[in-house]
């Protein structure tokens, strides 16, 4: 065995990971102890990676199709780009170099991107390339680089040692950024007295365990934060020396939240004015107060303004550059950072240079040895689709990201993709929502198999090292892209192009990106590849000279703006771009599962990684539930202005009457719609162009789909139970379209099961049952079977050495639960099976039905956790006794609530 040291490929707190191989395979993972982002832990996504490199799924060859009428066929490499700058260079010479564009993504290293941008913006002549970071980050960029002057965080996870007020505004880190989230666990379990306020429109687990939760309502976190910057005014905590010294234009803000006092933001927000002046006063009286902001606040059609409000509380008290101080923006992708500083959105330039600024872009051509780079803003991510479904944009690459699934008003960006002349998609997974729709698929390398760095949310550096080899025929995305540059330029006549694109190694590409920020904010001139693997990660600025980077900017009081002085902005004060009304009477909001990751081509090949939540749903109020006459688990449609979608009610506390919550990770390959982006709207922020993806008026109703079937499928042996779920999952995707609800997912642990589930309004027709049992292998000797024709119940079970292996339930599928318990947990099914095909809700005998496991790691379910709490078992027995939470520590915070919940029932 080997061991190679790369990152984590989810958010951006950019753990190390210790990847374990045999030089051709991923055997195991564990966190890096050196690795400054995590210390050895990892949570439930990234201590399950090595369940995710499997071959099922991933798109192995070059495939072309010649028109839309057939299917895609294997083509060689050569063909495959010869192909693509054939048509790139057909329509730059015919409509002109903006009529083609580059969607990137936010998990590409930063070598990737760094290629492609130079390949638009430098070969092309276009800056029509922009990035899925646009959906998640780009209004936090805009917000520093409106007051601080650069895109540049100015705090590290060390802060949340030191602070003593922690404000967390539109982010949930128990679920998105958990290992950053023990960290902040720690801080407050080693000073009790340091405060907590969560900003949510959720009781979030992060917000459950916050001193005071402002469950504010969707949109409003303006006038919150001028009203907290109000009382700071009012009772003298804003620090005016400082102000005056350091800063610019406060008195117009001052002026703007003369009358945002707590009383009118109460109204207006849905908190109380006491809970408003708590917040302020404990901000106003912290020595080291320190904010963290994600996607509540970016994905905002005033997502900028969140920001810079925000920012301006720790500008009024002067608390900014010093240990445990400072606004922080955590990012949502593990390398958004990277992609920002190498200037991969529309509007900027590499190193943070500003493509508006006439000097910057010199500096960029001489750098690159070209004669200009183009001056014509380019298209952000919901233009460029917009210029895509127009026509005006004729050619379109696609890279590492799966805009069907994650844009919002899907129907709009099914439309550009289906008119788009020519779609390129380089990719790892063939089974992405986006793959239909390309005429040319590239199979790209994924993660454990990349070199490279990637840049995590306190601006450090990793270099990430390759463990074992791409599958089929996968290259490097860098490599593609030099590949089809030096092919494109030599159709376009560049002679430069050979000079443009001399890349021998993925290494020579970061000392050109080093060199291009010398002198610069982000300056890293004295990082290498070698100091990297010596030193280990480094935060920038890490100039030449120096021996290690900083860990806090503008210690100093002077900022990257023209003047040195901060900057505070009179933000807009109006609310989501969405009201509610009577026929669209509840605020949705969208987020992240624990245990999922954005569209699930890599979390969802990780069977264990349902455990916590198995299904699809919409949740809402208990409240709501009773009010429409519902119960927890039946169908709803839910409708927006843009689109309906079915799901499955869940009855919740953590949601307020009146809302509801949709994850985002749920899409059509797994569902028989396009999920939550079906229905949100794509009004966009006038400064960041990031869309309004957090939040819609939505309307919901019961709706009666009577014929019902469950359909599930393991295996006897690990690897070919696990191999054949995959498989079949993928197989299944065609089939949800035909019902008016389906949805597809895993179940198990070692042993994968894949699971369907249907809802329609007329009877399933029987050649399709009979179709969806040869694929699902619900036949032979072994597989027992029962029909009632009159009450249209039919079933099938597959019986396997002594274990129940396959089973399809079709109308009457009340058996469900515990029949897929039993199948989890591979019982024998001796003691069971006369009611194989009984129509019980519950398990016939007291063995089976543990229920939703909650601690992923070590199997730990949410019946043996509620059984020890009511034997008077607190959170520290309940970890020495069932071992839950002492792992990865993600469950951490529902073990409290459910603690908690158990000890008022006590009282009660």
């Amino acid at each position: 065995m080997a061991e190679t040291k790369a990152t984590c490929p989810y958010c951006g707190v950019g753990c190390g990971v210790i990847i374990q191989h045999d030089g051709e395979r991923v055997i195991e993972v564990r966190g890096d102890p050196d690795h400054p982002a995590n210390f050895g832990r990892l949570c439930t996504k990234g201590s399950t990676l090595h369940f995710t490199a499997r071959p099922e799924t991933r798109l192995l060859f070059p495939e072309l199709r010649q028109n839309r009428a057939e299917p895609r066929a294997r083509v060689s490499w050569d063909q495959a780009l010869d192909t693509a700058a054939d048509k790139f260079a057909s329509v730059i010479h015919t409509h002109g170099p903006d009529a083609v564009g580059f969607y990137l993504s936010g998990q590409l290293l930063t070598e990737d991107y760094y290629v492609f941008n130079k390949l638009a913006k430098g070969l092309i002549g276009s800056n029509n390339v922009d990035t899925n970071s646009r959906l998640c980050m780009s209004s936090a960029v805009a917000a520093y680089k409106q007051t601080l002057g650069a895109d540049a965080p100015p705090c590290s996870y060390e802060d949340f040692d030191h602070a003593d007020c922690l404000l967390i505004a539109g982010a949930n880190p128990a679920f998105a950024h958990p290992i950053a989230f023990r960290r902040i666990e720690a801080a407050k379990a080693a000073r009790p007295g340091m405060k907590i306020i969560v900003v949510d429109p959720r009781r979030t687990d992060t917000a459950a365990s916050a001193d005071l939760h402002l469950a504010i309502l969707p949109g409003t976190d303006i006038w919150l934060f001028n009203a907290m910057l109000h009382v700071l005014l009012w009772d003298g905590y804003v620090n005016m020396p400082w102000i005056r010294e350091h800063t610019e234009g406060f008195e117009a803000l001052r002026e703007a939240v003369r009358e945002a006092t707590p009383v009118v933001a109460s109204g207006i927000c849905g908190v109380s004015a006491d809970d408003i002046v708590t917040a302020a006063r404990w901000w106003g009286e912290a020595q080291t107060p320190l904010s963290l902001w994600c996607m509540g606040l970016n994905q905002s059609h005033h997502g900028t303004h969140n920001g810079t409000a925000l920012i301006a509380l720790s500008l009024a008290v002067g608390k900014i550059g010093q240990p445990g101080c400072g606004p922080f923006s955590l990012t949502g992708q593990p390398n958004a950072m990277g992609g920002r500083e190498v200037g991969g959105l529309s509007n900027l330039l590499s190193a943070h240079r500003d493509l508006a600024n006439p000097a910057h872009r010199a500096e960029v051509a001489a750098l690159w040895g070209v004669e200009s780079v183009p001056e014509k803003p380019g298209l952000s991510a919901i233009e460029m689709f917009e210029a895509v479904r127009a026509g005006q944009i004729k050619a379109l690459w696609i890279a590492c990201t799966n805009p069907a699934h994650s844009m919002p008003q899907q129907a709009l960006i099914r439309e550009a993709l289906e008119k788009c002349e020519f779609v390129v998609l380089q990719e790892a997974y063939a089974t992405t929502e986006t793959a239909p729709y390309a005429d040319l698929l590239l199979p790209a390398l994924s993660w454990a198999e990349k070199e490279g760095t990637v840049t995590n949310s306190e601006r450090r550096i990793t270099h990430v090292n390759a463990a074992v080899p791409g599958p089929g025929e996968t290259r490097a995305d860098w490599v593609i892209a030099r590949d089809f540059a030096l092919k494109l330029g030599e159709k376009l006549g560049r002679a430069d192009t050979a000079r443009l694109f001399d890349y021998p190694t993925v290494e020579s590409i970061f000392k050109e990106h080093a060199d291009t920020t010398r002198g610069r904010d982000l300056d890293i001139t004295g990082l290498s590849y070698a100091v990297l693997d010596e030193l280990g990660p480094q935060q920038w600025p890490f100039p030449e000279g120096v021996q290690q980077g900083v860990s806090h900017l503008y210690a100093d009081g002077k900022f990257e703006t023209t003047t040195g002085k901060a900057q505070f902005i009179v933000p807009a004060t109006s609310l989501t771009s969405e009201s509610i009304d009577a026929r669209y009477p509840l605020r949705l909001t969208t987020g992240r599962l624990r245990d999922q990751w954005h569209g699930m081509s890599r979390t969802g090949k990780t069977a264990r990684l349902y455990a916590h939540v198995d299904e699809p749903r919409i949740e809402l109020n208990k409240a709501d539930i009773g009010r429409r006459g519902l119960r927890d688990g039946d169908l709803v449609r839910v409708r927006s202005r843009r689109g309906s979608i079915i799901l499955r009610a869940h009855a919740t506390e953590e949601v307020r009457p009146g809302h509801a919550f949709i994850a985002m990770h749920w899409g059509r390959n797994v569902l028989s719609s396009a999920g939550v982006n079906e229905l949100t709207l794509n009004n966009i922020d006038p400064y960041s162009k990031q869309p309004e993806l957090k939040h819609a008026a939505v309307q919901i109703e019961k709706i009666e789909l009577p014929h019902q079937a469950l359909l599930m499928r393991s295996a006897v042996y690990a690897e070919v139970a696990n191999g054949l779920a995959l498989e079949r999952a993928a197989a299944l995707e065609p089939w949800l379209r035909k019902f008016d609800y389906a949805a597809v997912s895993l179940a198990g642990r070692d042993f994968a099961i894949v699971v369907l589930r249907i809802a329609h309004s007329t009877p399933i027709p029987a050649e399709w049952l009979e179709q969806l049992d040869v694929l699902m292998d619900l036949q032979g000797e072994h597989c027992m079977a029962y029909a009632d024709a009159r009450r249209g119940v039919s079933k099938k079970a597959l019986v396997e050495e002594g274990m129940l292996t396959g089973l399809r339930l079709t109308g009457e599928t009340a058996a469900g639960g515990w029949l897929k318990e039993l199948m989890i947990e591979r019982a024998s099914i001796d003691t069971v099976r006369r009611w194989l095909f009984a129509p019980l809700p519950k398990a016939p005998v007291s063995s089976i039905g543990r229920g939703r496991i909650v601690c992923n790691c070590l199997n730990v379910s949410e019946n043996e956790i509620r059984s020890a709490v009511a034997d008077g078992k607190d959170l520290a027995a309940l970890q020495d006794a069932l071992k839950c939470g002492t792992s990865c520590g993600s469950c951490v915070p529902e073990l409290k609530r459910l603690v908690a919940e158990g000890n008022k029932a006590v009282v009660q």
